[in-house]
């Protein structure tokens, strides 16, 4: 597939071919799966501490006629620490089993349990080549965002010499973004408890801009809502489908595709 090549002020700057990268058949499944491993990384393990609830004495002796014994005073066999005494009669209240207030939980969340999944290498290139090909599919693309009539384009380099927001939400307008920049501004309140963990707003996704590395349109463009911008050796499912669906809005500039095409980037066998 040959697609345009576009500058900063939405004038053809040429042609360019799509790397073989961008004809992999789109797999649902498969860009399902190794969005579930990919998230699976990102979660921090947590759980309880291993001495949460056994920090109370609540040793009771289980012979007849014993101090500080269960039996022949008509109480059940729950372990208990005591309050107060008088003589041989105990205050006490049921500690450390589970069931009892304070006690310790019967199968606690575990810190070391293994979360993160794992896929083999070159099914997760498989299923990066597959939401690449979802990204030029405009039929996938469009369920989603708001096209513009040129799409799918290639930026030319100059996109990313880009320094200011200004500068590059002009040329997101001139490429017929407005209405897609306008849909990627809502957010919205989540519902549930996320809300008071740190998760209160969910964002829209919008365009992705691909580069080749490190520029000053990464910088530039990381405070416009809704807008990704990303090393293309750095891409991954997470970036091309979020919410595991593919067809995200995505424009590559022409030297990212120039370095897919020199390091043989998600290929099966790279060269």
């Amino acid at each position: 597939m040959d697609l345009d090549v576009v500058d900063t002020a939405s004038g053809k700057k040429g042609s360019v071919k799509l790397p073989l990268q961008f004809e992999e058949q789109v797999r649902p499944d498969l860009i399902r799966k190794a969005y579930q491993y990919y998230a699976s990384h990102k979660r921090q393990p947590w759980g309880a501490d291993p001495e949460a609830g056994k920090r109370s004495s609540a040793t009771v002796s289980r012979r007849r006629r014993q101090y500080r014994g269960a039996y022949g005073i008509g109480i059940s066999r729950v372990p208990r620490k005591v309050l107060s005494r008088r003589g041989r009669r105990m205050n006490w209240v049921g500690a450390f089993a589970p069931g009892t207030v304070g006690g310790r939980r019967a199968h606690p969340p575990k810190s070391w349990k293994v979360i993160a999944l794992s896929m083999n290498i070159k099914e997760r290139r498989k299923s990066i080549r597959s939401a690449l090909a979802a990204t030029v599919t405009t039929d996938e693309v469009g369920k989603k965002h708001r096209l513009p009539k040129n799409y799918p384009v290639v930026l030319d380099a100059s996109f990313e010499a880009l320094s200011r927001t200004s500068e590059v939400e002009q040329c997101l307008v001139k490429l017929g973004l407005q209405d897609e920049l306008t849909r990627a501004s809502k957010r919205k309140i989540r519902a549930g408890k996320g809300k008071m963990r740190g998760r209160r707003y969910q964002n829209t996704a919008g365009p992705l801009l691909v580069v080749r590395g490190d520029c000053a349109l990464r910088h530039a463009a990381a405070n416009i809502p809704g807008v990704e911008v990303v090393e293309v050796s750095e891409l991954n499912v997470l970036h091309l489908a979020p919410g595991a669906e593919p067809g995200r809005m995505a424009f590559f500039t022409k030297p990212a595709l120039e370095l897919m095409v020199e390091k043989g980037l998600f290929l099966s066998q790279r060269h």
